[in-house]
C-alpha cells in the first residue's frame, strides 16, 4: 500500500477517530505508570512480571470502558453521516472536544495518585459527599499542587501531546453521495457496537457491566484493584448507584443461627458502673507510629513515648484493626458498632435510618455527652452524625473561637482544624464543667496531611522528625495528648473515668508488614482506668477491631438494654470467637484468631496464617479448611445489608 494511500485512510474520519483514541489509551496508561510510581511502596516491590501482566490485562478493560464513556460524544460526532460536518470548524470544535474530555480524565487518575495515599482506594462519586461542606478545599488543592508540582507538569505535557498528536480528518478524503453516507452510517454503527461492549466491559450478553469490584479478578492483592481500576470509571459506575444490597447466600435461619449483631445485657458484672467515659480518637495515629507495637524492628523507638507509656498501663490488644481507611469511617464503627463495608455509612441512604449510638444509650443512663472536634463545624459531617446518634453538645472550631483564653483563629493550622495542642488544653478545660457522669469523644486533628505544627515545635524541638512528614506530626500530638493527660489526672473527674485510645485510620508507611492488606488496618486500641479497674495487661491472643468499642464499654458501664452492634463485647469473647472485619477495595475481609480470609462476594480468594506470616507472602486457599469463617462471613455481610436495606439497625427482634 502507498503512502499516500495510508495517509488517506489515518486522515479519514474512521482512521483519524481510532488513531485519536489509541492514543488516549496510551496516555492513560501512562497516568497508571505515575500512579504506581507515586505509591511506590504499595505496589511496586510486592509487583512481579506475572502478576504485572495480569494487572495491564485488566487495566486494558477498564480503560476501555471509561475511555469509550468519556468519548461517545466525540465518535459519534466524528462518524455522524451528515455532510455538513466535514468543515475545518467542526473539525476544531472536535479537537476541543477530544481535548477537554481526555484530559478530565487524565486529571482525575493524577489527582488520585495523590488522594490513594490517604483512602486506599480509587476515588468514587462520594468523594462530593465527603467533602461537600468543607470550605477550605480550595488552599489544600493549592497547598498540594505546590506540593506535587511535577503532576502538574505531567498533566500539562500530556494536554499538549493530546492536542498535538490529535489527528484532524482531512477535507479532501471525502467523497459524496452513497458512498459517503453508507460508509460513515456503517462506521458508526460498528463503533456504537464497540462502544457499548468496550463500556461493558463484555461481548456476553445477558452479564451484567463490569463494576469496581470486578477489578479483583485481575489483582493477586485487594489493595492491586485500584491499579487495575481507573479514576474516570470509578467515579462513572457509582453514579447513583445503591451501596448496599442485600445477598441471598444463606437462609434467614442460619443467618440468625450463625451470626447475629444482637447484644443483650451480660452476664458478667459491670467493672466501671458511672464512670465517666472518654474516647479519644486519634488522627492517623496508626501502630507503625508507636514504638510499643514494634519492638521486632531493630533499633525502632516510633515517634509516641506518652502513648507508649500509656499502653503499659492499659489494656492494650496486640492485633487490634480500623473496619475503614478514612476518617468518617471511624466515627459509625467506633460509636455505633458499625463497620465500613462497600461505602462509608454517612454517605449513604442508610444514613436516615433510625439509628442508636453509644451517646445515646448513655443518655438513658444519665449521662452528659459531647463530641469535640476543633475543625469547622460543618467539616466532614461529624456534626450532623453526632446529633443523630444522640450528642448533646458538640464542640468545634466555632465554640472554640468564642472561648475566653483561647487565641481563636491563631491557633487554627491554616487548612482543617485548631491545633492539637491548643484545642486539647480547651476540652480539657471543657470536661472539667460537664456534669458527672459524662461520655465525651474527642476526635484529634494535626496528625494530618499537611503535617504542619506550630511555629514553636517547627523546627524539632520534640525529637528526630523522622523519614516521612507524618513522623513529627505524630510527635506533636503524642505530646499533646501528654499535656492533656497531665491536666485531666489533676481533676476530681480522673479517677472515675475509663479512656479509651485508638487511631481513625492508618496513613503513611515505612516498614511492610503495615503495607499489607491486613497492616493497612492496624491501629491501636487501648482501654485504661486510672483506678485500675480494668487490668494493665496486653492481649495477644484476641482480635479487636473498631466496632468492639462499643459492646466493650456498654458491658464495662452495665448498660441494661438489648441493642444492635457489629461487634464483640472484648471483655468476654473467648480468643477463637473474637474476630475483626474490614472492606478493602470491594474484597471482604474477615481476620479470625489463625487466619485472614478474604472474600470478593461470590468466592474465596485469599487465606493467609497473619499471626505467622505476617507480611501475607503465602496464600493458603484450598489448602486448609475456612467453611466456618466463610459462612460467618456471609452472614455477617447479609445480616449487615438486610439491617441497611430494612430500616433495622435498632431492632433487637431475632429474624
Amino acid at each position: 500500500m502507498s503512502r499516500g494511500k495510508v495517509s488517506d485512510i489515518v486522515h479519514s474520519n474512521v482512521g483519524a477517530m481510532i488513531v485519536n483514541i489509541a492514543l488516549a489509551y496510551l496516555l492513560f496508561m501512562l497516568t497508571r505508570v505515575v500512579f504506581a510510581l507515586e505509591n511506590y511502596t504499595t505496589f511496586i516491590p510486592q509487583l512481579t512480571w506475572a502478576s504485572l501482566w495480569t494487572v495491564l490485562k485488566g487495566a486494558l478493560v477498564f480503560d476501555t470502558s471509561a475511555i469509550m464513556y468519556l468519548n461517545i460524544v466525540y465518535i459519534v460526532l466524528t462518524l455522524f453521516p451528515l455532510h455538513i460536518k466535514e468543515t475545518d470548524a467542526w473539525h476544531r470544535a472536535m479537537r476541543w472536544l477530544f481535548v477537554i474530555t481526555n484530559g478530565l480524565g487524565l486529571a482525575m487518575n493524577l489527582t488520585d495518585s495523590v488522594y490513594f495515599k490517604y483512602t486506599g482506594r480509587r476515588t468514587t462519586m462520594t468523594v462530593f459527599d465527603q467533602f461537600g461542606a468543607e470550605n477550605n478545599l480550595l488552599g489544600i488543592f493549592m497547598t498540594e499542587l505546590w506540593n506535587h508540582w511535577y503532576l502538574l507538569l505531567i498533566f500539562a505535557v500530556m494536554i499538549f501531546l493530546l492536542w498535538l498528536l490529535f489527528v484532524t480528518p482531512r477535507l479532501k478524503v471525502y467523497r459524496t453521495g452513497l458512498q459517503y453516507y453508507g460508509s460513515q452510517a456503517l462506521s458508526l454503527l460498528l463503533a456504537l457496537v464497540l462502544a457499548v461492549v468496550g463500556m461493558r466491559g463484555s461481548v456476553t450478553a445477558g452479564t451484567k457491566p463490569i463494576a469496581i469490584n470486578h477489578a479483583n479478578r485481575y489483582a493477586s492483592r485487594p489493595v492491586e484493584a485500584s491499579l487495575v481500576l481507573n479514576t474516570p470509571f470509578s467515579m462513572i459506575r457509582t453514579i447513583g448507584k445503591k451501596a448496599f444490597i442485600t445477598p441471598q447466600y444463606i437462609d434467614l435461619a442460619l443467618m440468625e443461627a450463625t451470626y447475629s449483631p444482637i447484644h443483650c445485657p451480660d452476664t458478667v458484672p459491670p467493672l466501671a458502673t458511672g464512670k465517666n467515659v472518654v474516647v479519644l480518637i486519634v488522627e492517623s495515629m496508626g501502630k507503625e507510629y508507636m514504638g510499643y507495637f514494634n519492638h521486632d524492628i531493630d533499633g525502632y523507638n516510633g515517634y509516641t513515648p506518652f502513648l507508649d507509656s500509656l499502653a503499659t498501663r492499659s489494656l492494650t490488644f496486640t492485633h487490634s484493626f480500623a473496619c475503614g481507611r478514612i476518617s468518617m469511617d471511624a466515627m459509625p464503627s467506633i460509636l455505633c458498632g458499625i463497620p465500613m463495608m462497600v461505602e462509608t455509612f454517612f454517605l449513604t441512604p442508610a444514613s436516615l435510618n433510625k439509628i442508636e449510638g453509644l451517646p445515646l444509650h448513655l443518655d438513658k443512663m444519665g449521662y452528659t455527652t459531647a463530641f469535640f472536634h476543633g475543625g469547622h463545624n460543618i467539616s466532614m459531617g461529624f456534626n450532623a452524625f453526632g446529633h443523630a446518634i444522640g450528642f448533646e453538645r458538640y464542640y468545634g472550631l466555632d465554640e472554640y473561637c468564642a472561648a475566653p483564653g483561647t487565641a481563636g483563629m491563631d491557633d487554627f493550622d491554616g487548612k482543617w482544624a485548631i491545633y492539637d495542642e491548643p484545642f486539647l488544653n480547651y476540652t480539657a478545660g471543657v470536661l472539667d464543667t460537664l456534669p458527672q457522669p459524662f461520655m465525651a469523644t474527642v476526635f484529634t486533628a494535626s496528625n494530618h496531611h499537611p503535617y504542619s505544627l506550630p511555629e514553636q515545635y517547627s523546627h524539632g524541638e520534640l525529637g528526630d522528625n523522622g523519614s516521612l512528614p507524618i513522623h513529627r506530626t505524630a510527635r506533636y500530638t503524642d505530646n499533646a495528648l501528654r499535656l492533656f493527660m497531665k491536666h485531666a489526672a489533676k481533676q476530681p473527674w480522673y479517677e472515675n473515668t475509663v479512656f479509651v485510645i485508638t487511631a481513625d485510620h492508618t496513613n503513611l508507611t515505612d516498614h511492610a508488614r503495615y503495607q499489607t492488606d491486613l497492616g493497612l488496618y492496624e491501629v491501636p486500641i487501648m482501654f485504661f482506668t486510672p483506678d485500675g479497674s480494668l487490668p494493665a495487661v496486653t492481649r495477644d491472643d484476641v482480635v479487636a477491631q473498631h466496632s468492639d468499642v462499643t459492646p466493650t464499654l456498654l458491658a464495662l458501664l452495665g448498660y441494661g438494654e438489648c441493642y444492635v452492634a457489629f461487634g464483640n463485647n472484648l471483655l468476654d469473647t473467648s480468643p477463637e470467637d473474637s474476630w475483626a472485619f474490614n472492606y478493602n477495595n470491594g474484597v471482604y475481609q474477615l481476620v479470625t484468631s489463625d487466619y485472614l480470609l478474604q472474600f470478593d462476594g461470590e468466592q474465596v480468594t485469599g487465606v493467609y496464617a497473619w499471626r505467622t506470616d505476617p507480611l501475607l507472602h503465602t496464600n493458603l486457599v484450598g489448602k486448609v479448611d475456612t467453611t466456618t469463617a466463610e459462612q460467618k462471613l456471609k452472614a455477617l455481610i447479609q445480616q449487615y445489608m438486610s439491617r441497611m436495606n430494612e430500616d433495622r439497625l435498632t431492632d433487637v427482634e431475632v429474624g
